[in-house]
C-alpha cells in the first residue's frame, strides 16, 4: 500500500448539512438547576429572525473528518449521500478540506440529510430527519485500504445490522476504534451495541448522555466512568460541560478543565465533535492520553467561536501555540 493510499483516521456516521436559523424573538424557560430547558415562541404568528447559514458536510462524523485532516491525519469519511445537489456540495466540501471520500456512497433516489438547526443565545437545538440509506459494510470497504484507527458515530435508526459488520470489521482487521455514539446509539443502551462496546479503544459521551446509557441517576463521575469501562472500551472520556473532562483508561481517572473563552461564545455546536476527534487524533499519531488530553478542549474553544461545527477546527501547529500560551491553572491533573 502507499502513502497516497494510506488512512490513519476514517470516521463512519451520517452526513448533513444544516441551515442554521438565528433566531431572535423567543424566550427559554428552563427548571430550578438550569436543566430540561424549552424554547418558547409565539404560536400561529411570523417570528423574525436574524439570518441564515448554511453548512454542508456535517454531522459527529464529518465534524471528525475534517478535524483530523486539519491536524495533519490521513483522513477519511465513510458515510451516504442521495445524489442530488445537496449531496455534490457536501463532497466538494470535504475534498477541499482534505477530507478523502473514496469511501462515500452516493444513491439514487435517496436525499441528503438535511437539518434545521434553531440558534438562540449559542445554544440550539436541531430538528432533524435521517434518510434510510442502504448499509453495505463490505461493499464500502472493498478493495480500500484499512485505516488504523476508526471514529465511528452516529448513523440512522434503522442501522443496527451496519453495526455488526462494523464492530466483526474492527475486531478481524486489527483496527482501533473510538466510538461517539449518537441519539440513536444512546437509545439503543449498551446491551444491543454490546459487541461495539467490547470492540472500542475509546468512548466518549457527556455525563448526561452516560447516565441514559447506563440507565442510572448516578452522578459520581468515577463510578460512571467505571461502569461504561466495565462493557469493554479500553478507555472512557466522559465530558461535563464548562465543568471540564474526565477520563479513566482502566488503571488512572484524570481530569481536564476547559479551555478559557477568549469572548463569549456564538455556537456550541460541534464543540463535543472537535473535542473527542481531537483527542482521538493525537493518541493516534502517537501521544499519551494525558497530553492529548490537553489538546482537546483547545479545539473546542475555538470552534464556539463561530457558527456550524467546522470553521474554527485549528491546526496542529495553531493548537500548540494555545496550549505554551495556557493559562497555568490549566492542566490535566491524576484523580484517581
Amino acid at each position: 500500500m502507499s502513502d497516497s493510499q494510506k488512512i490513519d483516521f476514517l470516521a463512519i456516521g451520517d452526513i448533513v448539512t444544516d441551515a442554521f436559523i438565528e433566531l431572535q424573538d423567543a424566550t427559554v424557560n428552563c427548571d430550578i438547576n438550569s436543566d430540561a430547558c424549552t424554547i418558547s415562541m409565539r404560536w400561529g404568528d411570523k417570528i423574525p429572525y436574524k439570518q441564515v447559514t448554511v453548512v454542508p458536510a456535517v454531522g459527529n462524523g464529518p465534524n471528525a473528518s475534517v478535524s483530523a485532516a486539519r491536524l495533519g491525519l490521513s483522513s477519511a469519511l465513510m458515510s451516504h449521500l442521495g445524489n442530488d445537489m445537496y449531496g455534490n456540495e457536501a463532497m466538494e466540501t470535504l475534498q477541499k478540506n482534505g477530507v478523502n471520500t473514496d469511501l462515500m456512497t452516493m444513491q439514487d433516489g435517496k436525499k441528503t440529510n438535511y437539518h434545521y438547526v434553531l440558534s438562540f443565545n449559542a445554544e440550539r437545538t436541531i430538528l432533524i430527519k435521517h434518510e434510510e440509506f442502504v448499509y453495505d459494510l463490505a461493499k464500502q470497504t472493498a478493495d480500500k485500504p484499512i485505516p488504523t484507527w476508526v471514529y465511528f458515530s452516529s448513523v440512522g435508526e434503522h442501522g443496527l445490522p451496519y453495526h455488526r459488520e462494523i464492530a466483526k470489521w474492527i475486531s478481524e482487521n486489527n483496527i482501533k476504534m473510538a466510538f461517539q455514539p449518537g441519539t440513536f446509539q444512546i437509545k439503543l443502551g449498551i446491551e444491543k451495541l454490546s459487541d461495539i462496546y467490547s470492540a472500542t479503544e475509546i468512548f466518549f459521551c457527556n455525563k448526561d448522555e452516560a447516565k441514559r446509557i447506563l440507565k442510572t441517576k448516578e452522578d459520581d463521575i468515577e463510578k460512571l466512568l467505571r461502569d461504561v469501562q466495565s462493557h469493554g472500551p479500553k478507555t472512557v472520556i466522559i465530558s461535563d460541560g464548562p465543568n471540564g473532562a474526565y477520563a479513566f483508561d482502566g488503571e488512572h481517572g484524570w481530569f481536564m478543565p476547559m479551555y478559557p473563552d477568549p469572548k463569549p461564545p456564538i455556537d456550541r455546536t460541534g464543540a463535543g465533535d472537535s473535542f473527542s476527534s481531537t483527542v482521538t487524533s493525537y493518541i493516534a499519531m502517537g501521544y499519551p492520553l494525558s497530553e492529548a488530553l490537553s489538546r482537546g478542549p483547545i479545539n473546542s474553544m475555538s470552534v464556539v467561536q463561530y457558527m456550524g461545527a467546522q470553521e474554527g477546527l485549528l491546526s496542529k501547529d495553531k493548537i500548540e501555540e494555545y496550549l505554551s500560551n495556557a493559562p497555568d491553572d490549566y492542566k490535566v491533573k491524576q484523580i484517581f
